[in-house]
């Protein structure tokens, strides 16, 4: 005669509340091992532009090991109109916990409503300098009529879309009476293309200039006509990973992380970060 095997009580009574603690029913421990799935680390998704990126690339290493959180980057112009803007993979649903881009880029951003309320932070600024190809003669910049002619005898300059274009073509070379003499001559690759040899110059932040591999830092553009570009941190709207993305903006604000911005070209920011609640 078999005899049907029932589980002792003590034992449903002890099996129940672990049970409950992982998700699962009681009735799935007597059907066998149960296989628990270890979870990777968190990952943060950041979004950059060029401005901070170089002294980014510094300091997420010593992020991710002194926090345990991964980082995932991508990048993008804070500015423009092309449809690899920060702005326009945001509004096309790109996921990002944290932006890092220029102020003015950011503060479109935040008139939009896709950013988190308070969460935005300065972390440096970094003025418009130019630079040529390593062994190019260094041309004069050193006033406001030299830099002038300096573009004027140009011939070709090179330059990104984003603010400090906007700046350049909207302002300055108007202000400067040459906007028609340098149609035709400006390209928006930026200082890779002077090191490649498709552009004579290149003129952008410099912290976007300085350590480029194949160029020559020429020096920064004239005090009358400068233009100081401010780089800001902030959680994205929908973010999910809130909390590992205030820790990344709190790291942003760190002595690492100055060090870094002033190693790429940066004045970083003087004004600390506030260390984030925990949430409850």
């Amino acid at each position: 005669m078999n005899k049907r095997w029932h589980a002792p009580t003590k034992l449903i009574f002890l099996i129940a509340p672990i049970a409950a603690v992982v998700g699962l029913p009681a009735a799935s421990f007597a059907q066998g091992p149960v296989q628990v799935i270890a979870q990777g680390p968190v990952q943060v998704t950041v979004i950059i532009s060029g401005g901070f990126a170089a002294a980014f690339q510094e300091i997420q290493p010593e992020f991710e090991k002194a926090t345990g959180i991964k980082v995932a980057v991508t990048r993008g112009p804070s500015q423009g109109t092309g449809p690899d803007t920060i702005g326009a993979q945001l509004r096309r649903g790109v996921p990002a916990d944290v932006v890092i881009m220029s102020r003015e880029g950011l503060n479109d951003l935040i008139a939009e409503n896709r950013i988190v309320s308070g969460s935005d932070v300065n972390l440096g600024q970094t003025p418009l300098g130019m630079s040529v190809r390593t062994g190019a003669p260094k041309p004069d910049i050193s006033t406001v009529e030299a830099f002038k002619q300096t573009m004027l005898h140009a011939k070709s300059v090179t330059f990104p879309s984003s603010t400090t274009g906007i700046y350049l073509v909207k302002k300055l070379f108007p202000q400067l009476g040459i906007f028609n003499a340098m149609v035709g001559k400006t390209t928006n690759t930026g200082v890779a293309a002077v090191a490649k040899g498709d552009a004579e110059m290149a003129v952008q932040p410099v912290s976007e200039l300085l350590h480029v591999p194949g160029t020559q830092f020429v020096g920064t553009l004239p005090a009358e006509i400068q233009y100081v570009s401010i780089f800001s941190a902030a959680m994205v709207k929908g973010s999910k990973q809130p909390q590992e993305a205030k820790e990344l903006i709190v790291f942003l604000g760190s002595e690492k992380a100055r060090t870094a911005a002033k190693k790429s070209g940066m004045e970083p920011n003087e004004v600390p970060v506030s260390k984030p609640k925990k949430q409850g």
